[in-house]
């Protein structure tokens, strides 16, 4: 008798060890998502790393604003011709 309770406790226990939202299970998927979540700053980190880069560029003089507005806008100097080629 005294053994069937003592095993009943040791499931008891086992199953709030593993299966209890502080047990081992929601621990191992805690520390996924933290490093999950680690990764995406470091990404982002880096992103507005080189933003920052980009904006002082854009600061410090007008020639970084032209080659933006060239890329990214198309936009063509005084005297220039655009030639847009189109494979077929």
């Amino acid at each position: 008798m005294l053994v069937a309770i003592g095993a009943i406790v040791l499931v008891a226990m086992q199953v709030r060890l593993w299966c209890s939202d502080v047990g081992v299970l929601a621990r191992r998927d805690l520390q996924t998502r933290v490093l999950e979540q680690a990764r995406r700053t470091d990404e982002l980190r880096e992103r507005n790393r080189l933003l920052a880069v980009e904006v002082d560029a854009l600061k410090s003089g007008s020639a970084g604003v032209e080659a933006r507005a060239r890329s990214e806008l198309g936009m063509v100097k005084d005297g220039e011709t655009f030639y847009l080629v189109v494979d077929p």
